[in-house]
Protein backbone atom coordinates (compact mmCIF):
# COMPACT_ATOMS: atom_id res chain seq x y z
CA UNK A 1 0.00 0.00 0.00
CA UNK A 2 1.16 3.60 -0.66
CA UNK A 3 1.83 6.14 1.54
CA UNK A 4 -0.44 9.07 2.48
CA UNK A 5 -0.35 12.23 3.50
CA UNK A 6 -2.26 14.72 5.50
CA UNK A 7 -1.63 18.38 6.88
CA UNK A 8 -2.54 19.86 10.09
CA UNK A 9 -2.39 23.32 12.05
CA UNK A 10 -2.74 22.98 15.09
CA UNK A 11 -0.49 25.82 17.47
CA UNK A 12 3.10 25.62 17.07
CA UNK A 13 4.21 23.68 14.61
CA UNK A 14 6.99 22.25 17.44
CA UNK A 15 4.82 20.71 19.23
CA UNK A 16 2.70 18.77 16.86
CA UNK A 17 6.20 17.80 15.41
CA UNK A 18 7.83 16.44 18.50
CA UNK A 19 4.20 14.33 19.53
CA UNK A 20 3.77 12.94 16.05
CA UNK A 21 7.22 11.52 15.58
CA UNK A 22 6.66 9.03 18.17
CA UNK A 23 3.16 7.55 16.44
CA UNK A 24 3.89 4.29 14.85
CA UNK A 25 3.51 4.59 11.16
CA UNK A 26 4.32 8.02 10.69
CA UNK A 27 7.19 7.95 8.48
CA UNK A 28 7.73 11.43 7.92
CA UNK A 29 7.17 14.70 9.43
CA UNK A 30 7.84 17.83 7.73
CA UNK A 31 6.76 21.56 9.64
CA UNK A 32 5.86 24.09 7.59
CA UNK A 33 2.97 26.54 6.54
CA UNK A 34 -0.43 26.26 4.49
CA UNK A 35 -3.51 28.32 4.09
CA UNK A 36 -2.00 31.75 3.19
CA UNK A 37 -1.79 33.53 0.10
CA UNK A 38 2.31 34.89 0.19
CA UNK A 39 4.02 32.57 -2.66
CA UNK A 40 7.13 32.51 -0.31
CA UNK A 41 6.09 32.74 3.44
CA UNK A 42 8.80 32.79 6.08
CA UNK A 43 9.09 32.26 9.66
CA UNK A 44 9.33 36.28 10.44
CA UNK A 45 6.36 36.78 8.23
CA UNK A 46 4.32 33.99 9.59
CA UNK A 47 4.96 35.20 12.68
CA UNK A 48 3.75 38.69 11.83
CA UNK A 49 0.11 37.20 10.63
CA UNK A 50 0.49 39.12 7.22
CA UNK A 51 0.77 35.76 5.05
CA UNK A 52 -2.41 34.43 6.11
CA UNK A 53 -0.67 31.04 7.02
CA UNK A 54 -0.93 28.63 9.84
CA UNK A 55 1.69 26.52 11.31
CA UNK A 56 1.20 22.89 10.21
CA UNK A 57 2.89 19.34 10.10
CA UNK A 58 2.95 17.68 6.81
CA UNK A 59 2.82 13.51 7.87
CA UNK A 60 3.64 11.11 5.56
CA UNK A 61 1.86 7.98 7.09
CA UNK A 62 1.44 4.00 6.35
CA UNK A 63 -2.40 3.75 6.03
CA UNK A 64 -1.61 0.10 6.92
CA UNK A 65 -0.35 0.63 9.91
CA UNK A 66 -2.43 4.01 11.38
CA UNK A 67 -5.56 5.77 9.32
CA UNK A 68 -6.25 9.17 8.53
CA UNK A 69 -9.28 8.51 11.01
CA UNK A 70 -6.61 7.40 14.07
CA UNK A 71 -4.37 10.65 12.96
CA UNK A 72 -7.17 13.13 13.59
CA UNK A 73 -7.88 11.57 16.80
CA UNK A 74 -4.44 11.75 18.23
CA UNK A 75 -4.38 15.87 16.35
CA UNK A 76 -7.54 16.80 18.85
CA UNK A 77 -6.51 15.34 21.72
CA UNK A 78 -3.05 17.31 21.37
CA UNK A 79 -4.27 21.06 21.51
CA UNK A 80 -7.84 22.87 21.83
CA UNK A 81 -9.71 22.82 19.21
CA UNK A 82 -12.34 25.33 20.27
CA UNK A 83 -10.14 28.29 21.05
CA UNK A 84 -9.66 30.30 17.40
CA UNK A 85 -6.54 31.90 17.13
CA UNK A 86 -4.65 30.56 20.14
CA UNK A 87 -3.20 27.57 21.49
CA UNK A 88 -2.00 28.32 25.21
CA UNK A 89 0.23 31.60 25.60
CA UNK A 90 0.50 31.31 21.27
CA UNK A 91 -1.93 33.78 19.75
CA UNK A 92 -1.94 34.60 16.39
CA UNK A 93 -3.79 33.41 13.50
CA UNK A 94 -0.30 31.17 12.72
CA UNK A 95 -1.83 29.16 15.45
CA UNK A 96 -5.63 28.56 14.10
CA UNK A 97 -6.51 24.59 14.63
CA UNK A 98 -7.02 23.60 10.80
CA UNK A 99 -7.07 20.71 8.66
CA UNK A 100 -5.57 20.85 4.89
CA UNK A 101 -7.00 17.86 3.16
CA UNK A 102 -5.71 16.64 0.00
CA UNK A 103 -9.18 15.06 -1.53
CA UNK A 104 -13.10 15.12 -0.37
CA UNK A 105 -12.29 11.69 1.57
CA UNK A 106 -9.84 13.61 4.04
CA UNK A 107 -12.54 16.66 3.82
CA UNK A 108 -15.45 14.29 4.91
CA UNK A 109 -13.58 12.14 7.83
CA UNK A 110 -12.10 15.36 9.32
CA UNK A 111 -16.20 17.17 9.04
CA UNK A 112 -17.30 13.66 10.76
CA UNK A 113 -14.88 14.09 13.19
CA UNK A 114 -15.42 17.33 14.19
CA UNK A 115 -19.63 16.17 14.31
CA UNK A 116 -18.69 13.54 16.55
CA UNK A 117 -16.20 15.15 18.64
CA UNK A 118 -18.37 18.75 19.53
CA UNK A 119 -20.30 16.86 22.08
CA UNK A 120 -17.08 16.58 24.50
CA UNK A 121 -16.28 20.25 23.92
CA UNK A 122 -18.12 22.76 26.02
CA UNK A 123 -17.17 25.50 23.72
CA UNK A 124 -17.88 25.33 19.83
CA UNK A 125 -14.88 23.65 17.58
CA UNK A 126 -13.36 26.26 15.10
CA UNK A 127 -11.08 23.80 13.54
CA UNK A 128 -10.96 25.65 10.02
CA UNK A 129 -11.34 22.49 7.03
CA UNK A 130 -10.07 23.59 3.44
CA UNK A 131 -8.34 21.61 0.41
CA UNK A 132 -4.91 22.39 0.85
CA UNK A 133 -4.08 24.97 -2.34
CA UNK A 134 0.61 24.57 -1.45
CA UNK A 135 1.79 23.76 1.28
CA UNK A 136 5.46 25.32 2.43
CA UNK A 137 8.53 23.40 4.24
CA UNK A 138 8.92 25.88 6.77
CA UNK A 139 13.10 26.65 7.29
CA UNK A 140 15.53 23.48 8.16
CA UNK A 141 16.23 24.84 11.34
CA UNK A 142 12.43 24.07 11.95
CA UNK A 143 12.47 20.48 11.48
CA UNK A 144 13.02 18.31 14.19
CA UNK A 145 13.12 21.26 16.48
CA UNK A 146 12.56 19.61 19.94
CA UNK A 147 15.25 16.56 19.36
CA UNK A 148 17.76 19.37 18.15
CA UNK A 149 17.08 22.42 21.07
CA UNK A 150 16.60 20.36 24.11
CA UNK A 151 17.82 23.40 26.22
CA UNK A 152 14.78 25.68 24.42
CA UNK A 153 12.35 26.79 27.45
CA UNK A 154 9.23 26.95 25.40
CA UNK A 155 9.89 23.55 23.90
CA UNK A 156 10.67 21.98 27.47
CA UNK A 157 7.54 23.40 28.76
CA UNK A 158 5.00 22.94 26.30
CA UNK A 159 6.30 19.75 24.86
CA UNK A 160 6.72 17.26 27.51
CA UNK A 161 2.48 17.88 28.88
CA UNK A 162 1.60 17.03 25.14
CA UNK A 163 3.74 13.72 24.50
CA UNK A 164 2.82 12.46 27.97
CA UNK A 165 -1.08 13.29 27.36
CA UNK A 166 -0.17 11.08 23.55
CA UNK A 167 1.63 8.27 25.72
CA UNK A 168 -1.53 8.26 28.11
CA UNK A 169 -3.89 7.62 26.21
CA UNK A 170 -2.35 6.72 22.84
CA UNK A 171 0.45 4.65 24.30
CA UNK A 172 -0.59 1.95 21.85
CA UNK A 173 0.03 3.63 18.66
CA UNK A 174 3.61 4.89 19.75
CA UNK A 175 6.60 3.27 18.02
CA UNK A 176 8.67 1.01 20.08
Amino acid sequence: MAMETCVLGGGCFWCLDASFRLVEGVEQVVCGYAGGDDPAPTYEAVCRGTTGHAEVVELTYDPAVIGFRDLLMIFFALHDPTTPNRQGNDVGTQYRSAIYTLDEDQAREAREMIDALAVDYAAPIVTEVAPLAVFHPAEDYHQDYFTKSPGNAYCQYVIPPKRHKLAQHFGHRLKG
